[in-house]
């Protein structure tokens, strides 16, 4: 079974314990980081989205001309332009970077966030107007001749797009969510299904439900599964642990002002989208699950994204993710609280490992696996 890698770039040097250095867009650093994920043998990098950072596509074109392999997993919220628009400005990058983009829907799980941008549409309008949104996006890149398409939230007509994805038949769709109405639209749309990282028993539940609705929907193929973490390595298991806690501490001095303390514990309002209740809610039922998944990071950051850790030496993070691809999940994205730095680390100490073992199981060996 062939796993995929995805870590992460952004434009400036900024994790939950590195504050803003007030330069948003360092080019050198974009190049220095996207060089890391190049030579590290990562798949992809995910270029993340939100109402204050800079455009993905324009930093994902950017990085795209400064690498040579790489692909870009771009980030994009349905709603703030045209679906036909969108579909056109894939289809670009696509061609400019010769085949590398992926895109990443995002339906919105913040109301406070979209409304900054203008969006108005409760939780669940969001996701049916994002299932119409991905069926005229993807008509854009795939129909033969003009279409036209009159729905609840997009009406046009004559559409008959030049430019289509160098891809065939399509630019790759991942999408994330965690609640009914996300598996529904995913299940129905996605190529590739992005959950947060969970415990394995929840992990499960999750991609039986994505599975399901796929079923639902009519496919016959589900999507395959894409699970987020945050390793922290350390050369021994002491050394990794020890890690943990310095940057557990870094989070909770770094969110001083951003919430109320008790104890070592911060606590925000409640989030609104279902994923980060079910990371707090693995938090509340303790520290340590399974071979090395860790929840404090999460619950120090209200769950505000990925946001678990695995913990321990390479070897051991290494088996705890074979453990998810046991089950069923075939993209794993990875990134880092030293964002570039460990970044390098996953390439030279992590990725092989895993790469290693899945040949070792291909080729069908016995023995002791990492």
């Amino acid at each position: 079974m062939a796993v995929e890698f995805i870590g992460m770039i952004g434009t400036q040097h900024v994790s939950e314990i590195h504050p803003a250095s007030g330069q948003v867009v360092n080019l050198e650093f974009v190049r220095r980081f996207t060089r890391a994920h190049e030579d590290g043998g990562f798949d992809k990098v995910l270029v993340g989205h939100s109402s204050s950072t800079p455009d993905g596509l324009q930093v994902a074109a950017y990085a795209a001309a400064h690498s040579e392999r790489l692909g870009f997993l771009v980030a994009h919220r349905p709603g703030f332009v045209a679906p036909t628009l969108a579909a056109r400005s894939f289809a670009s990058l696509d061609h400019f970077s010769g085949g590398r983009v992926a895109m990443h829907v995002i339906s919105g799980g913040s109301d406070v966030e979209q409304r900054r941008d203008g969006d108005w549409l409760a939780k669940d309008e969001r996701y049916d107007r994002t299932d119409e949104y991905l069926e005229v996006l993807v008509r854009t890149w795939t129909e033969e001749g003009p279409f036209d398409h009159h729905g609840r939230y997009y009406r046009v007509a004559d559409v008959n797009a030049e430019i289509r994805p160098l891809q065939r038949p399509r630019i790759p769709i991942y999408f994330g969510g965690s609640s009914e109405a996300a598996y529904r639209v995913g299940g129905r749309r996605a190529d590739v299904y992005a959950l947060w990282g969970e415990p394995l028993a929840e992990t499960a539940e999750q991609i039986a439900s994505v599975r399901a609705a796929a079923e639902a929907a009519g496919r016959t193929e589900p999507p395959r599964i894409s699970v987020s973490f945050r390793p922290i390595l350390g050369a021994t298991e002491e050394l990794a642990w020890e890690r943990a806690h310095r940057i557990l501490d870094q989070i909770t001095t770094a969110r001083g002002g951003h919430g109320s303390f008790t104890g070592k514990r911060m606590h925000f309002g409640a989030p609104t989208n279902v994923g980060s209740r079910r990371l707090l809610a693995a938090a509340e039922k303790g520290e340590r699950h399974d071979r090395a998944l860790w929840t404090p990071t999460a619950a120090a950051t209200g769950a505000a994204g990925n946001s678990t850790a695995l913990v321990g030496t390479p070897e051991t993070v290494a088996a705890a993710l074979l453990d998810y691809v046991d089950i069923g999940v075939s993209t794993l994205l990875i990134r880092g609280y030293d964002p570039l730095e460990d970044a390098a680390e996953y390439g030279r100490e992590l990725l092989p490992l895993v790469r290693q073992e899945l040949a070792r199981r291909e080729a069908g060996l016995a023995g002791a696996p990492v």
